[in-house]
């Protein structure tokens, strides 16, 4: 019988790897290749979606808690060594495949129930805001329950005006989400939606409760993760390439310092000899300035 037990034990580390069954390896580093890369630079997508219909089952890789550490306090150390560049490059690759396979779903999707990707977007975006809007309903709720509990009759009314106010947005909402359904037309694939961040379908005809529970699901909330994560790392290389360049090491701070105080004496000097050299150029191409003139105006006068 142990035996059996240690056979079965063998096959499910196999098929679900060693950190499933709660098994380390304590000699493994986190540059070596058994070492999930994804684990260590942020999140691997193997655990964003366990229990969903997109799970991927475990990672074959290790997931160790004490490799992620030494990871990134080698990272602080040495920032500019270049291994830890081709690991970061590896993972924002790895985020932006498993997103794209998304984003192809939700075309395929779109393509299938025969509708712009505008009124796509304008529902779905209708359907997230009922739910929301819900879930401030139910907040509300209970908080006046409190408040009626604890004697605040004042702010319990307060917080009821406020619901009211939601309810009747919510009114809204769904009667705006019913006209957008009826000029749709009336077959069953149009009265289906595809949520454009994970790419599940919805339906128009789902509770409140049943849509609050989709864009609070893993899945939905897994997708929403990684797709923040694409859009930080795009931030982070527009600041990079529109960061100022540094200078060469051989430049010195001082030669791009102003002039000093003792070249401008100079340049004074130089601005006064220029100005003398055309006024004297300006009076020799004045009319009657010769020397005729001259010695007629100065010469006979001295010597009369």
């Amino acid at each position: 019988m142990g035996r059996l037990a240690e056979m079965q034990r063998k096959l499910l580390e196999q098929m679900m790897g060693p950190e499933a069954m709660g098994v380390t390896n304590q000699n493994l580093v986190w540059s070596d290749d058994k070492v999930c890369r994804n684990f260590l630079c942020g999140t691997c997508p193997h655990a964003l979606f366990t229990n969903t219909k997109m799970d991927l089952g475990p990672c074959p890789k290790s997931h160790t808690e004490r490799l992620k550490n030494e990871f990134i306090a080698a990272r602080e150390a040495e920032p500019t060594n270049p291994i830890f560049g081709r690991f970061q490059a590896e993972y924002e690759s790895n985020l932006f495949a498993f997103v794209d396979e998304c984003d192809r779903r939700i075309r395929a999707a779109h393509r299938r129930l025969e509708k712009t990707p505008e009124e796509n977007a304008k529902t779905t975006n209708l359907m997230r805001e009922i739910a929301e809007i819900e879930l401030a309903i139910q907040g509300g709720t209970e908080k006046i329950e409190q408040l009626g509990e604890q004697g605040k009759v004042d702010e319990s009314m307060k917080e009821l005006a406020a619901i009211e106010a939601l309810k009747g947005e919510k009114s809204e909402k769904e009667r705006e989400l019913q006209q957008l359904t009826e000029t749709s037309g009336a077959s069953g694939h149009q009265k289906l939606r595809v949520c454009d961040v994970c790419g599940a379908y919805l339906s128009v005809l789902d509770s409140d409760r049943r849509l609050a529970d989709h864009f609070g699901g893993k899945m939905h909330l897994g997708y929403h993760e990684l797709r923040n994560m694409l859009s930080q790392f795009r931030a982070e290389r527009e600041a990079r390439k529109n960061a100022p360049a540094p200078l060469p090491s051989g430049v010195a701070s001082t030669n791009l310092a102003p002039p000093s105080a003792t070249s401008a004496p100079r340049a004074n000097d130089r601005d006064r000899d220029r100005d003398r050299g055309d006024y004297r150029s300006t009076r020799d191409r004045e009319p009657g300035r010769d020397r005729g003139y001259d010695r007629d105006r100065y010469g006979s006068s001295r010597y009369e």
